[in-house]
């Protein structure tokens, strides 16, 4: 850890809670269509929607909430009334309105890391609502520098790297996917931490062992204090 200069730490599931909301606006839609199609057919035409509509919307709720009117279409076989579309309306509204809860002791952390390192937020998503979270959490003031990315990929965080005026063994990046967080950092040179979160989107899943010389798994995010030294 000595050669770091840079921690950067994904947002959701990372500092604050995301995916579970997520699930349960999935549970909310797969009730709205049960009368078509069983839950997990129904879950299984919306993965397949969020999946192939990235390119277009993106990460984040924006996206899944239009996902979820095509989907819609698909099972009903282009049925789908106004009333029930303005529930899926609502089912994503509740989303970008839901509280901003801390995972356990990121904000002790942040502070025993800051003036130490200099501290970002890499993360991606819906912009607006990245920083409405941010903001919400109350956390801003102890980064550095925000970086919402349209897609966690090698070339972006090259970029990112640039903008920082950091070379990559200056640079560790914390969250809870292996592919969004680890893989693509590791393959520029990086340093990883990954903080496993007790449920991941299937889209950020990966079905093999990660195993680097510059590549860390914890349990909790307050196992950093003994890495960092802190």
């Amino acid at each position: 850890m000595n050669s770091i200069k840079v921690i950067a730490f994904d947002a959701d599931d990372t500092l604050w809670i995301n995916e579970t909301y997520f699930n349960d606006a999935e549970k909310q839609f797969c009730i709205l269509m049960e009368n078509y199609l069983s839950h997990q057919s129904t879950s299984a035409i919306l993965f397949e929607k969020q999946i192939n509509n990235l390119p277009l919307y993106g990460y984040g709720i924006k996206g899944f909430i239009l996902s979820m009117i095509e989907a819609a279409s698909q099972i009903t076989n282009g049925t789908i009334n106004i009333k029930a579309t303005d529930h899926i309306i609502r089912i994503g509204k509740d989303l970008l309105t839901k509280p901003v809860e801390l995972i356990d002791d990121v904000e002790s952390i942040l502070e025993k890391l800051q003036g130490k390192y200099k501290l970002v937020v890499a993360t991606k998503g819906d912009l607006k609502d990245q920083h409405r979270k941010l903001h919400k959490s109350g956390l801003g003031p102890y980064f550095h520098h925000i970086e919402v990315m349209s897609d966690k990929k090698e070339l972006d965080y090259q970029k990112l790297l640039k903008r920082l005026d950091v070379q990559p063994e200056e640079f560790i990046m914390i969250g809870n996917s292996l592919k969004s967080d680890v893989l693509p950092v590791l393959d520029i040179g990086g340093h990883a931490i990954h903080i496993p979160f007790h449920t991941t989107w299937a889209h950020e899943r990966i079905d093999f062992e990660v195993i680097h010389p510059k590549f860390t798994t914890l349990k909790k995010l307050s196992e950093i204090e003994k890495l960092f030294n802190i």
